[in-house]
């Protein structure tokens, strides 16, 4: 006797991959979520290789694991999948100290992420036919 397992919860035409505690800073993160959402994967792909931020590696790594899970667990097409969604969350905060003058302390916050992507199948659309 096992409990249980819960349902999915995607719909049947999606898959998703999360980075977690990735570190930089939810704003800096966003800018390359931002970059990709509502993309075609190829597009996305693409548009992460070449960008300059240091974190697009990382970016471009979750998207295709996102792929990989939609092609391998969930049988969906690799041409036809959009980002749907693409967001940031907040991790923990380190707190640390810098020596400031006259006996001060200075607070330095280096924050963490985390990346949820969930990739939709959308099947392409068969071109009007011409009268």
């Amino acid at each position: 006797m096992g409990k249980a397992s819960t349902p999915r919860a995607l719909k049947d035409n999606e898959a998703k991959a999360v980075l977690r505690m990735v570190r930089i800073s939810p704003q800096k993160l966003n800018l390359l979520a931002q970059l990709i959402r509502g993309k075609k994967v190829d597009r996305a792909l693409a548009d992460l290789r070449f960008s300059r931020k240091r974190i697009a590696v990382e970016v471009k790594k979750t998207l295709e694991s996102a792929i990989a899970n939609a092609e391998n667990n969930h049988s969906l097409d690799v041409d036809d999948l959009v980002v749907a969604e693409a967001h940031v969350g907040r991790a923990m905060v380190m707190k640390r100290f810098h020596a400031r003058a006259r006996g001060r302390a200075g607070r330095v916050e280096k924050p963490f992420s985390h990346l949820t992507i969930v990739v939709r199948e959308v099947p392409a659309e068969a071109p009007a036919a011409k009268a």
